[in-house]
């Protein structure tokens, strides 16, 4: 069973980590996790080549540790295609963040409840194998203690389920506020 605790944490984690990378109305570092920097003929990602700071609610501060960084941090930025128009500031980087629309909200929650729905089928997979090998062993097991461990699962199941649900109701608040 521990195994697939595990498994339903796992999928929890990358809801999360999913909901990081949309942008309510907040500077996060996390917008730019994704985005790799040419470091050297290595594709890396800005943090490991800049400090990422939020100087103000609407902005990102962008430090490269070596100057000749900039204008590559500046490109791939530029070339990642998230909506953000980096600004050259001297040794570093300002990204603003623009004022969201209702409309962008409304986009943004929508794909907030896509990965949402995404996380929860993964964890019906999860499910779905746990049931399938319970199943395989109830010539070892008794019909009664398969059930029960299927009972089990499928309260854990319920129990992930819920807390993606609190996860999205979380985000989508968080979009939503003007």
């Amino acid at each position: 069973m521990s195994e697939y605790v595990q498994k339903m944490e796992k999928a929890i984690e990358a809801t999360q980590r999913e909901f990081s990378k949309i942008r309510a109305g907040q500077a996060s570092p996390a917008i730019l996790n994704e985005i790799r920097v040419d470091y050297y003929g290595t594709m890396t990602p800005i943090s490991q080549v800049a400090k990422i700071t939020v100087p103000e609610p609407r902005m990102l501060l962008v430090s490269p540790w070596e100057k000749p960084m900039v204008d590559a941090i500046d490109k791939a930025i530029q070339a990642a295609n998230i909506g953000l128009t980096p600004m050259k500031d001297g040794n570093s980087i300002r990204v603003p963040l623009p004022i969201l629309t209702a409309e962008r909200r409304q986009e943004l929650a929508k794909a907030a409840r896509k990965h949402a729905e995404e996380g929860r089928v993964a964890i019906r997979n999860i499910r779905r194998e746990a049931n399938d090998n319970l199943k395989k062993k109830e010539k070892e097991l008794s019909e009664d203690a398969v059930k029960s461990q299927m009972d089990e699962v499928q309260k854990m199941t319920d129990k992930y389920i819920a807390e993606i649900d609190r996860i999205l109701q979380e985000k989508e608040s968080d979009i939503l506020k003007v």
